[in-house]
C-alpha cells in the first residue's frame, strides 16, 4: 500500500465519520508491506515533495473523480483533492485533463496535499486584469452576488461595485442585478490588497453627456 492510498482512504473514512482517525491508523498498519508505520510512509512521501512551496500555482493532471471530489496528480508521486464545485456548475472536467492549482500546504490530519483550483483561477485572473487594464479603463463582469455595500462581480477575478456606483438613479433591490453582465469603469486598483473598485454610474453619466453634445 502506498502513502497516497493510505491518505486517501483515511480522508474518506474521516470525512464520513465512519472510523476514528486513531482506529483507522491501527487497522492500516497491518496492511503495510513496504513500510512498517504510516509515519514512515509519510516521511518518504514528504521527502518526495520537498521542492513544493505553499502559495505557488503549479500544473496538475486529473487522475480520478470520486463523488464530489477530484483527485489531481501534481508530480513527485503526490496527489491532492479538490472539491468538484471549484470547477464550476457546468464543468466538463475529465480524467487526464491538465489544470492549474494553488498549492496551499498539507492536511495535518490525512497528509494529503491541499489544492485549490478556484484560488489559482482568481490569481491568474487578477494578473491578467492588472496586465491589460488600468484605472479609467472599461471592464465587463458578471454579477455573482450581493455583499455589504454593493455588488461582487466576476471579471476573471472578483471586483467590487459600491451600491452608489450602480446607477444614476436610486436602486431598490440591487439583488436584481445578480446574473447580469455589466460594463463598468475601473475607479481604483489596489495591487497590495488585490482589490478592484468599479463604477457603472460613471459610464452612464459619460454616455449621457456625450448624447447632449
Amino acid at each position: 500500500i502506498t502513502f497516497m492510498s493510505w491518505a486517501l482512504l483515511k480522508h474518506k473514512k474521516v470525512k464520513e465519520n465512519s472510523i476514528p482517525a486513531e482506529e483507522l491508523d491501527q487497522l492500516i498498519r497491518a496492511a503495510m508491506g513496504e513500510f512498517d508505520e504510516p509515519e514512515s510512509l509519510q516521511g518518504a512521501y514528504l521527502a518526495s515533495i520537498h521542492d513544493f512551496k505553499p502559495d505557488v500555482i503549479i500544473k496538475g493532471t486529473i487522475v480520478n473523480m470520486i463523488n464530489d471530489e477530484i483527485i489531481v496528480d501534481v508530480g513527485y508521486k503526490s496527489e491532492g483533492i479538490i472539491p468538484t464545485h471549484e470547477f464550476g456548475p457546468d464543468s466538463d472536467a475529465e480524467i487526464g485533463d491538465e489544470v492549474s492549482v494553488l498549492l496551499e500546504g498539507l492536511d495535518d490530519q490525512t497528509g494529503l496535499i491541499l489544492l485549490s483550483k478556484r484560488k489559482a483561477d482568481r490569481i491568474r485572473g487578477w494578473e491578467e486584469i492588472i496586465k491589460h487594464k488600468k484605472e479609467g479603463d472599461l471592464i465587463k463582469g458578471r454579477v455573482i452576488r450581493k455583499i455589504k455595500g454593493g455588488l461582487l462581480l466576476d471579471a476573471g477575478a472578483p471586483i467590487f461595485m459600491p451600491a452608489s456606483q450602480i446607477s444614476i438613479r436610486r436602486t431598490g433591490d440591487i439583488g436584481e442585478y445578480i446574473g447580469k453582465e455589466l460594463e463598468c469603469e475601473i475607479l481604483k486598483i489596489d495591487e497590495s490588497r488585490m482589490n478592484i473598485v468599479v463604477s457603472r454610474r460613471k459610464l452612464i453619466e459619460r454616455e449621457r453627456e456625450a448624447k447632449k453634445k
